[in-house]
Formats: C-alpha cells, sequence, structure tokens
C-alpha cells in the first residue's frame, strides 16, 4: 500500500507556495494584459487567494474555450490566470506525493520525460521483442468520471480541505467537453430505465478540461489505474504510456491477444474504451505509429500528416514574415523548434524539403 497524506492543506495556501506558483504560471507570458494586471497588485491578489483558500472560500472562474486544428482537433479550455495560480499551488504540493505511485515507463508530464524519452524506449523495445500491440484510449479527457478520478486521488490525498479543492477544480470543468463525447454504456448501465446504479454512474460528471495544468497530471494519475494493472495483474514486462498512447510487447503474439481482452475489460471499470479497430498485434518489424512517428527497429519516420501539416504552417508564417506581422527571430524559433522534434526520425532530406520550400 502507498503512502497516505493528511493535513498538508496549510502548504498550498501558503503565501510563498502562492508566489511560487505564479511564478511557473506566468513563466513566458508576463506581458499578457490578464497576468500583468495580476502581477501589478501582486501582493493583494496573493494575500486575497491565500485567504479564499484559507477559509475554503475560493470558487474557480469561467474557462475560455476555443479550438485547434493541429495535430488534430481537440477544443482547448483556458481558465483565468488567478485559477491557474492555485492549480499550480495545488500541484506544487500534492504532485511529488502521486508521481511517486507512476511506473518508471509512464512518459506525459513529468520532469526528465516526456515525448522523445518514450520513442527511444520504444525504439529500446521494438528491438528486443518480435509483436507489439499499440492501443490508445478513444475520447480520454471528455470520458474521465469525476467520481472515480476523486477515489483514485483520495488513495493518497486524505486531506478533507485538499481533497474539497480538488473538486471544486474538478466540477469547474464539469460539462465543457460534453460536446465532444459519445455517449457509452457498460455492463450494468441501463438507459432504458429512470431507476439503478448503472444509469446513475452513466449520467455522473465527467470531463476535463484540456488545458489545465491540474487535467493533465490528473489524466496520468487516472491512468495509472491501467499502469498499476498491466504491470501488476498482467505482469507485463515490456509496456509504454504516454497519456492515453500505450504500447505492449512480447515475442507470444497469442499473449498479447490475451492482454488486449483484459485491458479492454479493466477499463470498462474506469468507464474507459479503446479503439479496437487498431489495436491488433503484429510483428515489430513492420512498424507501429506512435507520438507523431513510424517506430520500426531500426528507424523511425515522421508520420506524413505531420510533414503536411507543419509545411502548411510553415508557409503561412513565412508569409506573416513577409508581411512585417512576424519578426526573422521568432520565425527562426518555430523553425529550430520543429526540426528539433522531427530530427527525432530520419527526416534530414524532409526537413531540409519543407524549410526551403517558401524560397522556391
Amino acid at each position: 500500500m502507498g503512502k497516505i497524506y493528511k493535513n498538508f492543506y496549510p502548504q498550498i495556501h501558503d503565501l510563498f507556495n502562492l508566489w511560487q506558483a505564479f511564478i511557473k504560471a506566468s513563466k513566458g507570458r508576463r506581458s499578457h494584459p490578464s497576468i500583468a494586471a495580476f502581477e501589478y497588485d501582486l501582493e493583494p491578489e496573493l494575500i486575497q487567494l491565500r485567504d479564499e483558500l484559507r477559509d475554503e472560500s475560493y470558487q474557480p472562474g469561467g474557462y475560455r474555450s476555443f479550438t485547434v486544428h493541429e495535430p488534430k482537433r481537440r477544443k482547448i479550455s483556458a481558465a483565468p490566470f488567478r485559477d491557474r495560480v492555485v492549480h499550480h499551488a495545488l500541484m506544487n504540493v500534492i504532485g511529488p506525493m502521486l508521481e511517486r505511485k507512476f511506473i518508471h515507463d509512464s512518459y506525459a508530464n513529468q520532469i526528465g520525460k516526456g515525448t522523445h524519452k518514450a520513442l527511444d524506449r520504444c525504439t529500446y523495445l521494438m528491438r528486443r521483442y518480435a509483436y507489439v500491440l499499440p492501443c490508445d484510449v478513444k475520447q480520454f479527457f471528455p470520458s474521465i468520471d469525476h467520481e472515480i478520478l476523486k477515489s483514485v486521488l483520495s488513495k493518497t490525498i486524505q486531506d478533507a480541505s485538499a481533497m474539497k479543492l480538488v473538486e471544486k477544480i474538478a466540477a469547474s470543468g464539469e460539462g465543457i467537453l460534453n460536446d465532444e463525447y459519445d455517449m457509452t454504456y457498460f455492463t450494468g448501465d441501463d438507459p432504458s430505465t429512470g431507476s439503478g446504479q448503472g444509469l446513475f454512474a452513466a449520467n455522473r460528471p465527467r470531463g476535463l478540461p484540456i488545458g489545465n495544468l491540474t487535467s493533465q497530471f490528473w489524466a496520468n494519475v487516472y491512468l495509472n489505474e491501467l499502469d498499476q494493472f498491466v504491470k501488476q495483474k498482467l505482469k507485463v514486462r515490456a509496456y509504454i504510456r504516454y497519456v492515453d498512447d500505450f504500447v505492449l510487447f512480447s515475442n507470444d503474439k497469442r499473449e498479447l491477444h490475451e492482454w488486449r481482452s483484459a485491458i479492454i475489460d479493466f477499463l470498462a471499470s474506469l468507464r474507459l474504451t479503446i479503439h479496437e479497430e487498431s489495436a491488433h498485434a503484429r510483428p515489430t518489424w513492420k512498424g507501429i505509429t506512435f507520438l507523431g512517428f513510424i517506430v520500426f527497429p531500426e528507424h523511425r519516420r515522421l508520420k506524413p500528416s505531420k510533414g503536411y501539416a507543419f509545411g502548411r504552417r510553415w508557409r503561412h508564417l513565412y508569409f506573416m514574415r513577409q508581411a512585417g506581422t512576424m519578426t526573422p527571430e521568432k520565425l527562426k524559433v518555430h523553425a529550430v523548434a520543429w526540426a528539433n522534434h522531427a530530427q527525432y526520425g530520419d527526416t534530414w532530406n524532409l526537413r531540409r524539403k519543407i524549410l526551403n520550400s517558401v524560397n522556391s
């Protein structure tokens, strides 16, 4: 049984912790009007937050939502800046407590991890196993059940005031992703009647806003339940997860099929499903699509749609530079950032072709 944490709520509303939270929340964005206004009255703003948190009168504000289409269509929801300060203050304290329970091969939203480490680990395992099973959760963030999430968090966090704050933040995002969720019923749900525990479960609050620091971390906590099941119950030795994408490896194809069935059944207990049509065991030499790359045992290629998407964006950025609405320095930042990511595949010719395309 993991360690249980109690009576730490004063650490969250401590003024020094709130100041550190402000620094993190404002990093790289201090010229933004809402952040600049908060900083202008920084001391009274932080004292006000401390007092609201201390007497538990704090209430989150409303979200501002917008849609992005690259790398795929997603609804992003931004909380007011003062709420983002609270999110950081909370995670400064509870983040390390929860992170201690994560497995080594969980790679999202953790210092020293990330997509490139996950890709390297995937390549390492592709070279050592004959078969691979790639899976991803369907509509993950919109599907996260608030009651299950609170139950999982409370296994570690047994400070009543801290859990009240968690519940307020989770409730503030209720319904934001309802239009992104296709209703799914599980064993025990009965949509044809107005009674029964199953129907009650089906209608519980769900969804975490994409864009919140808390959402990113709590999503990891939610699927840590899967990680522990895979490692402790199924005894899978070779397994990687990055947010809702996960991969299993074995030298026995039949074993992967058995694990797939067990995982589908387990995820139902979290009210989650996978894309079953794409979750099939295959020889590692055929490669898999993972985190925007096609990964083979001896090389990687950038997923074609990623190259096309950046090509379109690069031309748009270049025309902005030509029109004088973007500085050369800013254009260079975009080019270097994409090239640094793309270089994790065998993409020398692709990078040269795309970055030089605006001059042709």
